[in-house]
């Protein structure tokens, strides 16, 4: 059979991804953070773009009236005759002056004003900004370099120290090895160590510590309270992170009494010295949605007008200058502004218009949780939200990524209330994995220190109580996922506390 070309035809669908469609898409995943910053962004590359003030829109602002032009003569003599004093316009109201002009202090009562009267402040006006007279904090860099200054003379030193500084972490340990900074600023080894001998004198005692044991060494080395028994103590700090008081008694060599002694020294001491400073600023968590209780039952679901961006298409700008533009490369840019305008206030309505579609749905599901607490939440996937409003599942996921919703039992990000299911053995509804997490935590922390619950026993008991069929690996990971040790150490951790209270 021989290969001959031919022509064929074939029909087929498919979907294709737009640029506008793709930057759609990449829309409902920004938070409201990245999202303004974008529309601001576009605001200034596309003239055709006005944010919306909230007020009516409908009617634009006339333009002041300009004022009358007057002679030089007028501006300088008659004019100020003609305008009235502030007394002689207050005696015509039969009234004091400050209750026309409140920026006027009479005479006699400038002294009563005290020193706010000098920066124009009033009872009735706006209180200045507390803010404006609070010193702001110094950082850790701030702090040590001046102490560096006054430490080390030679400029080399203070190199060497700069760089060190350069290295620290927000707790104030050194993160970089000694070797690399010696090699980074072609110095030699024996100089970065001495440099480092003598910046670990600095206030905070501890910093540029290159672990916890050497931290805390620094710190008794400071009280001179870093004795053999005490140096013993940090060089077996494994041993105290279980709570093998015996073991550590043992490799330390001292007493009950001593040891216990020793262990409320350490307590008295700072693992992170450079918590103290100012660090970069923390942002708080706004909500992107608020759900309230209804007047007449169920729930009431509202967008937060405060960081949702609305944007405004100048069509009047674009109709006047469209109309005197002739260039054909002019007016394919005003017609590519007047699209991308049109885009952006439709898919910001859009977007706004998913993610309360989404939550809603996701309140309908989990009303027991809005009502009960944690206890009663459900199982829910991005499968189940999707199928409910019709949509594709990747949306649910892009809709509730980086999203906040604050509701009467706290604030929670919308990913919060997507879990796993586990089966039942009573055959009722399934449990929801942070239902499950949640009890676990209730149950160790009610624990008595001769009865510690191990995993098979918090197993055993959430089948009984709540018919939970879960294994002990999965009680294990969970458990572990909260950060919660095992039982043997837990139960060291209780005698520990029992010896250190007697």
């Amino acid at each position: 059979m021989g290969l001959t070309p031919r022509l064929e035809f074939r029909q087929s669908q498919s979907l294709t991804l737009t640029p506008q469609l793709m930057q759609s898409i990449r829309l409902l995943q920004l938070s409201h953070l990245e999202l303004n910053a974008f529309v601001d962004a576009e605001l200034l590359r596309n003239p055709l773009l006005e944010r919306e003030d909230g007020g009516d829109g409908d009617a634009a602002p006339e333009p002041p009236e300009p004022p009358a032009e007057l002679s030089a003569y007028e501006d300088t003599v008659d004019h100020a005759e003609r305008i009235k004093s502030a007394d002689t316009i207050a005696s015509g109201y039969d009234t004091e002056v400050e209750n026309v002009f409140p920026d006027q202090v009479a005479p006699g009562r400038a002294a009563e004003q005290g020193p706010w009267a000098e920066r124009g402040g009033h009872d009735g006006g706006e209180a200045p900004d507390i803010d404006q007279f609070v010193a702001a904090r110094p950082t850790l860099a701030e702090h040590l370099v001046g102490q560096i200054g006054l430490l080390l003379a030679d400029p080399g030193d203070r190199l060497i120290a700069r760089f060190l500084t350069d290295g620290l972490d927000e707790a104030g340990y050194l993160t970089v090895g000694l070797d690399a900074v010696a090699e980074q600023l072609g110095a030699p080894l024996a100089s970065v160590e001495r440099v480092l001998r003598l910046v670990q004198g600095c206030d905070p005692a501890g910093v540029f510590a290159r672990d916890v044991r050497e931290c805390l060494a620094l710190q008794l080395r400071e009280k001179d309270r870093l004795d053999p028994l005490m140096q013993k103590l940090l060089d077996h700090l494994e041993l105290l992170a279980v709570h093998d008081m015996a073991g550590l008694a043992r490799a330390v060599g001292a007493d009950r009494e001593d040891l216990v002694d020793m262990l409320a020294e350490l307590r008295q001491l700072d693992p992170k010295p450079g918590r103290a400073f100012a660090t970069g600023a923390i942002e708080a968590v706004v909500p992107d949605v608020f759900v309230r209780p209804a007047n007449g039952g169920g729930w009431a679901i509202e967008l937060n007008s405060e960081v949702l961006p609305r944007v405004l298409v100048d069509r009047t700008y674009y109709a006047t200058v469209a109309g005197k533009t002739r260039d054909a490369a002019e007016k394919a840019f005003l017609t590519d502004c007047l699209a991308t305008a049109n885009w952006l206030a439709k898919s910001l309505d859009q977007r706004a218009q998913t993610i309360l579609k989404v939550t809603a749905e996701i309140v309908q599901q989990q009303d027991g949780f809005l009502r009960h607490g944690v206890t009663h939440l459900r199982p829910m996937t991005l499968r189940m939200v999707a199928d409910a409003i019709q949509m594709h599942e990747s949306t649910v996921s892009r809709v509730t990524s980086n999203k906040y919703v604050s509701t009467p039992r706290g604030l929670f990000e919308l990913k919060y209330f997507f879990t796993t299911a586990l089966a039942s053995a009573t055959g009722e509804a399934d449990h929801s994995a942070e239902a499950v997490r949640h009890r676990i935590r209730q149950l160790i922390e009610a624990e008595q220190p001769d009865a510690i619950l191990s995993d098979d026993t918090l197993a055993a008991v959430l089948h009984k109580e709540q018919g939970i069929e879960v294994a002990r690996r999965t009680v294990a990971k969970y458990r572990e996922g909260m950060n919660i040790p095992s039982s043997v150490i837990r139960r060291r951790q209780k005698r520990a506390t029992i010896l250190a209270g007697s």
